[in-house]
């Protein structure tokens, strides 16, 4: 069988190099990540992951934390984060904490126990519970930045900058702002760039209160919108606009010529209701992925497996700069239009 030295001494790279290439492309230039996986290709050559394991006295699994694996959103970034976990040599623990910041730091004790790093989701602790639970081993936060943790995070206040400018294009001049859990990140940042963005834009933002990320939350807060007497709304999520959306069809007022709604998130059923759901479109693929690479990245440099290269390794390849946020993009579909001329219907 083909070892590493084989794979390493056709492709004419080290064989920390050969390591990186295949466990963590994106640290590699693109035409030295094509050699060598063109040289393992052609060897046959199939890294294994339990002797790897056993050489850095590892368990060669990860540990993935998620809110809520009901909501689609973090089942996408589930299914990303275990394909990009494959590919690295590695298996995924998943856990779900139901949303309970408490049940989230015993789910992270026990995880840490069986596994060699922590992939954690818009964890709800705060940031020194999250930095005590974590006791410096390593973890990568996805839409949460904690100091002292590597994190992962999308442009929140250029999405709703983008929905708000959208429905101004539109003519609306009121909007109502329906927020998530009171102790979630992103949804700061995003009340941060919705204030902002209605101080550039000229359009009032009415604020109707924190409600859970799920179909009943956006239920319970579709009233208070329409007591608002916004015209359009913007939601935490996708799964919060269509819960309005359906409260709105049972009081008998129609979406988008009663009230135009813009979700955030971009998931699967985001296309399979109608109208079509206007939201943002984060890259979830990107996020799972990344977190991934980023958190083999924090073992490898623990190990040593990566990082000492010798100088023919790192003749033609260098680390790319870090990216502050993953951007989005606002997908128009069919619950936006032009305000009712005549005004909210109540």
């Amino acid at each position: 069988m083909a070892t590493v030295r084989d794979v390493a001494a056709l492709a004419g790279v080290s064989i920390s190099t050969v390591s990186r290439a295949l466990s963590v492309p994106g640290m590699v230039s693109d035409a030295t990540r094509e050699r060598v996986e063109q040289a393992a290709k052609k060897l046959d050559y199939r890294p294994n992951p339990a002797a790897r394991g056993l050489r850095v006295g590892r368990t060669t699994t990860l540990g993935l934390l998620v809110p809520d694996l009901e909501n689609p959103f973090f089942a996408s970034i589930t299914k990303a984060v275990q394909s990009r976990a494959r590919t690295h040599g590695y298996a995924v623990l998943v856990a779900d904490s139901d949303e309970d910041a408490g049940q989230e730091l015993e789910l992270v004790s026990m995880l840490t126990a069986q596994v060699d790093g922590l992939v954690l989701a818009s964890p709800r602790s705060s940031d020194l519970s999250l930095l005590t639970a974590v006791d410096g081993r390593p973890a990568v936060l996805l839409n949460r930045e904690v100091e002292g943790l590597a994190s992962l995070v999308i442009d929140n206040a250029g999405g709703v900058r983008q929905s708000l400018s959208h429905l101004k294009a539109l003519g609306h001049r009121s909007v109502a702002a329906v927020s998530g859990p009171a102790g979630s990140w992103s949804g700061a940042e995003r009340r941060r760039g919705i204030e902002a963005a209605g101080r550039e834009t000229g359009v009032e933002v009415v604020d109707v209160g924190h409600f859970r990320p799920t179909f009943s939350g956006g239920v319970a807060a579709a009233d208070l919108v329409v007591a608002s007497g916004a015209t359009a709304v913007l939601t935490y999520n996708d799964l919060q606009a269509l819960g309005l959306v359906d409260r709105l069809r049972h009081r008998g007022l129609q979406v988008p010529r009663d009230l135009s709604v813009v979700g955030f998130d971009d998931v699967s059923v985001a296309t399979l209701v109608s109208p079509a759901l206007t939201t943002v479109s984060i890259p979830l693929a990107a996020l799972g992925r990344g977190a991934v690479d980023r958190l083999v990245e924090q073992l490898d440099r623990d190990t040593g497996e990566s990082r000492e290269d010798d100088l023919a390794g790192l003749a033609d390849e260098d680390e790319p700069p870090a990216r502050p946020s993953l951007p989005v993009e606002l997908v128009v579909r069919g619950t936006t239009a032009e305000p009712r001329p005549d005004g909210p219907r109540a």
